[in-house]
């Protein structure tokens, strides 16, 4: 059995190599504002220095500088590295590539924020860079991370994962022209939104309906793709971030169909306290 987690990080590699673009409302922080909900404002983030773990195409990390934050540390371990430096040169002097997986993340970077959007629920093992993260943040800084969630999710659910056991399986090509017949179905969905009180009804109307056409397939590609794909329970994704040590760990559903989490590093971190006890016992 192939490496899941190298099959992964293949697989985006080959997705953002190919969709290289963030057009409009898809790229833009007022989605990043969507995205962090209740739980972090566009002002938090000014002057903050951030790391995004799964930089892809550079969209966060461009969203990030433009909702005012000091500096980001980009990390993106996949082949598309090359495209997430085109797609930011003209800001490059304000971010550090790292060309890594996210559990490389160093340690003690004093950052604000590490943030990861839509990423970890593509990851078998994602418990080692939560961790990563953990040691990363400053003590007070936070972790926030965006989840697909179970809950709200389970029509769609009875759907995509069988078609996705056909899927994951299928050539780039094949998959791009299936998404393009898929988008015109999607697109129709949308309008019905509009007018009837279907399944995921909001999301459709306040956040698919403002991306162009080619985001649409590409986000229906995204769903399709990755080799690896969790959709996580609220338990599930409070004991992500309280596992690795964070405290007041708060979750929002957004839109009703997925979870963004957020947690602190404590002032003074367990690891922290059990170094001080043992210099005090000698």
């Amino acid at each position: 059995m192939p490496d899941l987690k190298r099959q992964t990080i293949d697989d985006f590699g080959e997705q953002w190599t190919a969709f290289r673009d963030n057009p409009g409302y898809y790229g833009s922080a007022e989605l990043l504002a969507d995205l962090f909900g209740p739980l972090l404002t566009l002002d938090d983030v000014k002057g903050a220095r951030v790391a995004d773990i799964g930089s892809g195409t550079g969209r966060i990390v461009n969203m990030l500088l433009d909702a005012g934050a000091d500096r980001v540390v980009a990390v993106e371990p996949s082949a598309a590295f090359e495209v997430l430096k085109t797609n930011t040169v003209a800001r490059a002097d304000r971010i550090d590539y790292l060309h890594v997986p996210g559990d490389q993340l160093p340690s003690r970077l004093d950052l604000d924020y590490v943030v990861s959007m839509g990423v970890l629920h593509h990851i078998p093992a994602p418990s080692p860079v939560v961790r990563a993260a953990f040691g990363a943040l400053r003590p007070g800084g936070r972790c926030i991370v965006w989840l697909y969630g179970f809950e709200g999710n389970e029509t769609y659910l009875s759907i995509a994962i069988p078609l996705r056991k056909v899927t994951v399986r299928m050539p780039h090509g094949m998959l791009v022209a299936l998404s393009h017949l898929l988008e015109f179905a999607l697109t129709t969905y949308i309008g019905l939104c509009r007018i009837l009180p279907l399944p995921m009804r909001n999301y459709m109307r306040s956040v698919l309906a403002k991306f162009p056409r080619s985001v649409r397939r590409l986000t229906i590609y995204d769903q399709l793709n990755p080799s690896y794909a969790k959709y996580y329970t609220r338990d599930e994704a409070q004991a992500l971030l309280s596992d690795a040590g964070f405290a007041g760990v708060e979750l929002y559903h957004r839109h009703g169909y997925s979870w963004t989490v957020s947690g602190t590093r404590p002032a003074q971190s367990p690891d922290q306290s059990a170094s001080k006890d043992s210099e005090g016992g000698h």
